[in-house]
């Protein structure tokens, strides 16, 4: 950890739209005594954020504004040096996002977003893992509704099912909500990057070590008609299986042998076949960049939707567990998956790795490697849903 910092967690990028929800988040939740800043690029804008945040907590006239710039590393070092934990909402991070995860893993402070690329996040272990490692910083992706749900569920999944043998899990997801302008700018550019996304997984694969007498991967399932749930289930392109993955490679409590599949779920054949041409013509249409860039223009950044249809919004995860011939069936829930969760379990995140006595660990890891129970925890009292269903 960077020497003696003086603040406890720094927001870097409140100014936009999930960035605002957390930094109000903390503004209700946070602990007395917290030591915390906003920061970013324009005073103004920052000011302003500080002034909405006075009318949830007047005591945060005084919050501290610091200057951060991702074209400037200078002012990156700076804010790093000065945190125990440094949160980003600053994307797309494929763009956005290096100069900062650099910064944190040099200093050895610790660093959340929110990220769903995974070309990303396995850019950032290759190229900063080892020094992360070697300083002490935890550095932890997708700490918003990409991966927590799939991650800790599966985690308490496992934990429920307490099978001594191999262990096969699949995940089902469904949600109301709107998409943020900043996931679908980054979906779409991760689309348009298939070559570049399979040489970013292959240069990881090469250097990093795996479990000994064990074995975890993510498995690519196919369409069908879940027999326990009742859904059909679309498999989804997203980071989240290989999060859940690697989370089971670092804990030996997953088994000897764990599999874990990711998918869509939908009450009727319709909806499933509906949504597998939706997301194949994103697919199709971010390879051509005037339509990339077309329907990019359509959804601008930093923009969401207004506190009554947030409060409409809602997730489930279920997740289907098999091992020792038992089958178990857990739940995960909660409330607006794109803004008003994403921004608690970001702002829970940081608390957790600021405050709490967890596991030992460093370098580029999972939430349930880095966290694991005591966020779990920690979510659990703020209204997030894990249960056995049967």
């Amino acid at each position: 950890m960077a020497a003696d910092p003086d603040l406890d967690l720094v927001l870097f990028g409140a100014t936009g739209f999930t960035g605002a929800l957390t930094a109000e988040y903390l503004a209700r939740h946070a602990p007395d005594g917290l030591r915390w800043a906003l920061a970013g690029r324009n005073r103004d804008k920052l000011e302003a954020v500080r002034a909405r945040l006075v009318v949830i907590a007047p005591h945060l006239g005084e919050l501290e504004l610091l200057h951060a710039d991702v074209t400037d590393p200078a002012s990156l070092a700076d804010v790093a040096a000065r945190a125990k934990v440094v949160i980003t909402t600053v994307g797309p991070y494929l763009t956005h996002g290096e100069p900062l995860v650099a910064a944190c893993a040099e200093a050895g402070t610790d660093y959340v977003d929110l990220t769903g690329e995974p070309e990303f996040i396995d850019r950032m272990y290759v190229a900063h893992h080892a020094t992360a490692v070697r300083t002490g910083a935890r550095i932890v992706h997708a700490c918003g509704f990409d991966s927590i749900p799939h991650d800790l569920g599966a985690m308490y999944t496992v934990q429920q099912l307490a099978a001594e043998g191999p262990v096969t899990v699949r995940g089902v997801v469904r949600a109301a909500g709107t998409v943020s302008g900043g996931t679908f700018h980054s979906a779409m550019t991760q689309f348009s990057r298939a070559r570049q996304l399979r040489e970013a997984a292959q240069a990881r694969r090469r250097i990093e070590p795996r479990p000994e007498g064990r074995s975890s991967r993510a498995v690519a399932g196919k369409p069908h008609r879940d027999p326990v749930l009742g859904y059909w289930l679309l498999p989804l392109p997203t980071v989240d299986p290989a999060v859940v993955a690697r989370s089971g490679a670092a804990l030996a409590s997953y088994g000897p042998e764990f599999r874990y599949s990711h998918y869509a779920g939908a009450k009727t054949l319709r909806y499933a076949a509906g949504g597998a041409v939706g997301v194949g013509a994103l697919g199709v249409a971010a390879q051509v960049a005037p339509l990339r860039n077309l329907l990019l223009s359509k959804v601008p950044q930093g923009e969401g939707p207004d506190e009554r249809r947030r409060e409409k919004a809602w997730f489930t995860v279920d997740f289907v567990a098999e091992g020792d011939g038992r089958t178990l069936h857990t739940r995960v829930s909660g409330g607006d998956p794109g803004y008003g969760e994403t921004a608690k379990m970001l702002a829970e995140s940081a608390l957790c790795l600021a405050f709490d006595d967890n596991p030992p660990t460093a370098g580029s890891v999972t939430t349930a490697q880095a966290m694991g129970e005591h966020l779990l925890a920690r979510l659990q009292s703020a209204g997030m849903r894990f249960e056995v269903v049967a």
